[in-house]
């Protein structure tokens, strides 16, 4: 039975491939108190992720798009730290897989990632099944765990949602024709800074169709946080969901 993806963050594998890569927290990763945004967090599991491709030997390395992530932010990562990432695979299923990415930093950042990946050809856009490199490179790490490609958020705007001022760029558009991934986290950073959320919490996106630049952000902002919809046509093609926690004596709890 395949498990929901991109749920857990679970821990490093017993045996089986791992990756690790360091970067440095740079000016145009964090917002005005220093603390890195969100898409800034997006970026460097993107990218983390295309290297361990590259370096496993992947054919497929470049041909691969995210349909779901989740990011916990326990301490957020400041201008100029060193944060250490450490990326495996966790599952998979017929044409994606799970990857998980744990980030920790030289002055306590603490953020957890993961993300559903599926693997498409890169000239057709359309999803390839995974195959006997992948197999070998992530087969051990995987461990034999299934996990499914179902959304798990509400697809379209729930009652109580309104239209928010927030519009993408041109430059935001990747090779594939559409918003890149992680440019498409700025909306629930820009959501999360409007509304004085803290950093200390969990994101979730799910990518539903290819976004374009043109579309209609909506949001229902509570005291716990907010879930937001990005799309035209009366569709949506990008959904977010942001959910604030707090420390206390006996951990972190949701607020």
């Amino acid at each position: 039975m395949s498990e929901l993806p991109a749920t857990e963050l679970l821990p490093p594998p017993a045996s089986g491939r791992t990756y690790a890569a360091d970067r440095t927290v740079r000016l145009g990763d964090v917002d005005r108190d220093g603390d890195a945004r969100l898409d800034a967090i997006a970026r460097y599991l993107q990218d983390v992720a295309t290297d361990d491709a590259i370096d496993a030997g992947l054919t497929t390395a470049m041909g691969w798009v995210v349909r779901r992530s989740l990011i916990r932010v326990t301490q957020p990562a400041v201008l100029n730290e060193r944060v250490e990432l450490t990326t495996y695979c966790t599952g998979s299923g017929p044409s994606w897989a799970e990857r998980r990415t744990v980030i920790r930093g030289e002055d306590g950042a603490e953020i957890d990632g993961v993300s559903l990946w599926v693997q498409i050809d890169v000239e057709t856009g359309r999803p390839t099944r995974l195959g006997d490199e992948f197999v070998a490179a992530y087969g051990e790490a995987a461990a034999g765990r299934k996990v499914s490609a179902k959304f798990q958020l509400d697809q379209l705007p729930t009652d109580g949602a309104v239209e928010v001022p927030f519009s993408f760029r041109v430059t935001d558009v990747d090779v594939f024709g559409h918003l890149n991934n992680a440019a498409q986290w700025a909306l629930a950073d820009e959501l999360l800074q409007s509304n004085g959320f803290g950093r200390v919490g969990v994101g979730e996106v799910e990518f539903v169709t290819a976004s374009q630049v043109e579309g209609t952000a909506t949001a229902r902002v509570d005291d716990e946080g907010f879930d937001a919809w990005y799309g035209a046509d009366g569709t949506s093609s990008t959904v977010l969901r942001w959910r604030q926690m707090k420390l206390s004596s006996s951990g972190i709890g949701f607020s």
